[in-house]
């Protein structure tokens, strides 16, 4: 997980929020403590009585649908990735969020950490610190990575599919990638080809003007057929 940088948990005690954040990114996915955070910077645009404090999806979307009428108002750019993984609970999405924001309302620059992994909203980066047999399978993936919320908010089932089948084809990549890493685990055996002896090509190779003992030989014996046939 994306840890919060300093600054920015000293910022948002510093504007004394309805409610305390203990779960950033449980917190965050209802979108009330995101327009309190705006209530502070906009009080004529943000009132908090038209907001939820809820954990059911539909006042999620609603609040979240009243944020997004504001950013276009104020044209305020916020990444459609980041509040669709804040809203589904995704993995980093919260605190890239919190960090976003941070830097759009204050003018300062986050010192950001150095992550040791792709910001992708999977665990990916989490299965990597688990031992092998204790990594999820294609199935445990999908459900960790695709939230029922998603499927509630974007009923079609060709979209859903998509995206299981991108999960799918992500976990297989990364076991490829496992068994190449540690091929002894997988009691993966060499095959033919990988244990023969690469040895590089001789040095004294012939080129197109110098022509191998072989060729010398059949252009002679041609000189010879056409010499005899010219005397007889």
């Amino acid at each position: 997980m994306t840890a919060l940088p300093r600054e920015v948990f000293k910022w948002l005690q510093s504007l004394d929020l309805t409610f305390p954040i203990r779960n950033i990114r449980r917190d965050f996915s209802s979108g009330y403590i995101v327009a309190e955070i705006f209530s502070w910077y906009y009080p004529q645009d943000i009132q908090m009585h038209n907001y939820d404090n809820c954990s059911g999806l539909p006042g999620k979307l609603g609040n979240w649908s009243q944020l997004q009428t504001f950013f276009k108002r104020r044209n305020i750019e916020i990444p459609e990735e980041l509040i669709e993984g804040t809203l589904h609970c995704k993995t980093d999405a919260a605190e890239l969020l919190a960090q976003y924001l941070y830097t759009k309302l204050t003018n300062r620059k986050v010192k950001r950490l150095a992550l040791d992994h792709d910001i992708d909203f999977t665990d990916h980066a989490y299965q990597l610190q688990l031992p092998m047999h204790a990594r999820s399978t294609a199935s445990t993936a999908v459900k960790n990575n695709l939230k029922i919320t998603e499927f509630l908010t974007a009923p079609n089932i060709i979209t859903c599919q998509q995206k299981a089948q991108d999960i799918v084809h992500k976990h297989i990549q990364h076991r490829q990638e496992e068994r190449l890493e540690d091929p002894e685990h997988f009691d993966i055996k060499a095959t033919i080809g990988q244990r023969c002896v690469r040895r590089p090509p001789p040095a004294n190779t012939y080129t197109g003007e110098d022509m191998g003992w072989k060729d010398q030989s059949r252009a002679a014996s041609r000189k010879q057929n056409t010499s005899t046939s010219r005397e007889t």
